[in-house]
């Protein structure tokens, strides 16, 4: 396949990811208002979650994460920090791709930041990509799996559950994290 083919591709993919962020954006009312229920659902689906997530420095929720594509791919969902259960920032996920991609699906994720270091790391960075910025333990099984002690011991943990749809690949991996003003 010609570069330029490959690259012009990937430019109206993230033109059109960035366009639909945009017309997709909701308000912090609303944000909060799926933050909340995607906790409480979290919460419901094992025991082990809520003391998890009670020991938690702070925790990234986003209550849906829409990625599909055919041949190129695009990744976006909107949600929040919290911090002992307050907001305290708002963020999008994002991704784009080129390859084998085909299929439309949408998930729940959270990610905890088990340190205060982790956290830190995190509210100070100017667009966090995961894999690249952080090793980030994505939890399989993932919010029905059992945690070990090794697990709990990580700075990061990441969820990614309630899938609904079809699509080959529905991990975290190559997302960039960037806080936003609903």
């Amino acid at each position: 396949m010609d570069i330029k083919i490959v690259m012009a591709t990937t430019g109206l993919a993230m033109v059109a990811l960035a366009a639909s962020a945009a017309a997709l954006s909701a308000t912090e009312t609303q944000i909060n208002k799926q933050v909340s229920k995607t906790v409480v659902y979290f919460d419901t689906i094992s025991a082990a979650n809520k003391p998890l997530m009670d020991k938690a420095a702070g925790v990234l929720v986003f209550p849906r994460v829409t990625k599909g594509g055919v041949g190129v791919g695009g990744e976006f969902g909107e949600g929040a920090l919290q911090v002992n259960g307050k907001t305290v920032g708002y963020y999008s996920v994002g991704a784009a791709s080129v390859g084998l991609t085909l299929g439309l699906a949408k998930h729940s994720a959270i990610i905890m930041f088990m340190t205060q270091d982790s956290l830190d790391k995190f509210t100070s960075s100017k667009g966090w990509a995961i894999g690249a910025d952080a090793g980030v333990t994505v939890v399989s099984g993932g919010a029905n799996g059992s945690y070990d002690t090794q697990t709990q011991q990580k700075p990061i943990l990441a969820f990614v559950f309630g899938e609904k749809g079809l699509i080959g690949d529905l991990s975290l991996e190559g997302s960039k994290i960037s806080k936003i003003n609903p």
